[in-house]
């Protein structure tokens, strides 16, 4: 069967890839103009955008689901100053209000949406935009990526398909395909000497998120108790390969009709919550009150009785120091790490629901929520994203670091801005020499609105020129602990779209291409550039 390219793009437009024949794929592989890997917010946004400018897009996800943490549980947007954020991100928050009949967004409550409508969302909009999309495409993880010269030529997937285009964008949290594309990167914490940056590297004194009375690291026969790192703990400033907690974003409900028990997990270990049993037992004398469930997590209300659930204290839904492994480890570690947060969030859960040593008003509080049976219904009612809020960093054309963020905001070639506080999580629980426990690493520095570079998505120009790195992005710790954020990912991923588009109709490389020329095209579509149009689209 031989087949158009128009016929192509309309057998193929958002089709599964495990149902291509070889005639179709075949006919599909000369038009594609830009392959983007990792469905995220970021690169829904990065394919969307280019479709919209006329490309033809092919978007390759390892999953089964598009929207990365957008629809994977982070339902309580990080938004910051919210009337910088404009384009198609603002498009897609005005029609997640829409639905729930909001016809603004001039409140932070306006911008709160359920996962499952969010993804709805994103599938309409790549239809809409004739975007191919293909589910349980994971890159190879060896061989994966095809360079000539500074040209990557093509990708393979694990599933033997050979993926050829002009232009590619590594829109994934992990950054394989750049990492395989040969590309500079880093992960962990620069020194503060590296940059001349005083939130870079081991923080000297960490006051969120901590034990604020002595808690003791070890039990009565002086053992270290589990979650607990023997230190010790670097000097304030140093380096390290040690990267901020994950968690899973929780969205339960508190609606007896859609609400499902907390139950013991497979694997259940109690031991592990020595010391979270040793902090609730001491919390009321300590602070006057028994403990409840805002004291070990964070809710934000959002529609049809449902919370985002995130990390809060010093012993919450982060599992503190088991990230670390996670950005350069193999397919299989990375699995393992993944499946092992996953366990540890339902046993804290089934800890803190049902364990006689929780706190009875702490357990009483819990119990009136439960998972929602009309949220991931394909992974048990858990999120389907890990949040890994940190992994490879692309060391590309122009490194953000936090003099961007605080004192040199504004960029020749912005391509949109961010606001949201300088945000790290902890990074580790150690012993200090006194006995007790401290976490390390939380960073909650606030920022005024900044602009980001297009640089900061390049390569630099004598590795590859075409590829764009939306998410990976070129940043220090403390510049990404800001830059990391949901509706900067998606800013990000419209110009990478439009980037992508002028690189083509040029033939130029993505380092090369006209920035006034971008900064139009962004501006056409209400994109948000400089700090002199920030309250622009709210005025909209």
């Amino acid at each position: 069967m031989k087949l158009t390219r128009r016929q192509a793009v309309k057998l193929l437009t958002y089709a599964g890839s495990a149902v291509l024949g070889p005639d179709v794929f075949a006919a599909v592989q000369t038009s594609i103009d830009l392959v983007v890997y990792g469905a995220t917010a970021s690169g829904v946004m990065t394919a969307y955008s280019a479709a919209r400018e006329g490309l033809q897009v092919v978007l390759l996800e390892p999953a089964t689901h598009v929207g990365g943490m957008v629809t994977g549980g982070l339902s309580a947007t990080d938004l910051g100053h919210y009337p910088i954020i404009g384009g198609y991100a603002r498009d897609f928050y005005m029609k997640a209000a829409a639905h729930y009949g909001v016809h603004d967004l001039d409140q932070p409550a306006h911008w709160l949406s359920e996962p499952h409508i969010d993804e709805e969302i994103f599938r309409s909009w790549l239809q809409d935009a004739g975007v191919k999309v293909y589910f349980n495409e994971r890159l190879a993880e060896a061989g994966g990526v095809a360079l000539q010269g500074r040209r990557i030529t093509s990708i393979t997937t694990s599933s033997g398909k050979q993926w050829q285009a002009k232009i590619f964008a590594d829109c994934s949290y992990e950054g394989d395909l750049m990492a395989q594309a040969k590309i500079s990167y880093t992960w962990g914490r620069e020194s503060s000497s590296e940059y001349g940056e005083s939130l870079a590297g081991v923080r000297g004194d960490t006051p969120k998120h901590q034990f604020l009375w002595p808690v003791s690291a070890y039990d009565d026969a002086h053992h270290l108790l589990p979650e607990i790192d023997p230190g010790p703990l670097e000097p304030a400033g140093s380096g390290d390969k040690k990267v901020q907690a994950y968690n899973f974003r929780l969205i339960l409900t508190n609606d007896p009709a859609n609400r499902l028990p907390f139950t013991r997990p497979d694997g259940y270990d109690r031991a592990r919550f020595a010391l979270l049993e040793r902090y609730l037992a001491s919390f009321e004398q300590h602070v006057g009150r028994p403990p409840g469930f805002r004291d070990v997590a964070n809710p934000v209300l959002i529609p049809n009785h449902k919370a985002d659930f995130n990390n809060n204290g010093p012993f919450s839904t982060d599992y503190i120091g088991h990230s670390w492994k996670y950005p350069e480890a193999s397919y299989q570690e990375k699995a393992a790490i993944w499946q092992d947060h996953l366990l540890y969030t339902r046993s804290f859960f089934y800890f803190i629901s049902q364990d006689a040593k929780a706190p009875a008003f702490l357990r009483n509080e819990v119990n009136q929520w439960g998972l929602p049976k009309d949220e991931f219904a394909d992974t048990d009612h858990w999120p389907n994203q890990l949040y890994i809020r940190e992994g490879r960093r692309m060391v590309g054309e122009y490194v953000m670091r936090q003099s961007d963020l605080q004192t040199e905001r504004t960029k020749e070639d912005s391509i949109g801005m961010g606001s949201y506080n300088s945000d790290s999580h902890n990074i580790q629980r150690v012993a200090m020499p006194d006995g007790n426990v401290k976490n390390e690493g939380d960073v909650q520095v606030p920022v005024q609105p900044y602009e980001i570079a297009y640089r900061s998505i390049t390569p630099k120009r004598a590795e590859v020129e075409n590829l764009l790195v939306p998410v990976c992005l070129s940043a220090t710790h403390a510049a990404y602990s800001s830059v990391r954020m949901e509706p900067q990912y998606m800013i990000i991923g419209q110009a990478a779209g439009v980037a992508a588009s002028l690189a083509v109709q040029t033939r130029k490389p993505v380092q090369d291409i006209s920035i006034s020329a971008l900064q139009q095209r962004l501006r056409q579509h209400n994109a948000v550039l400089h700090l002199s149009e920030e309250y622009r689209a709210q005025a909209k």
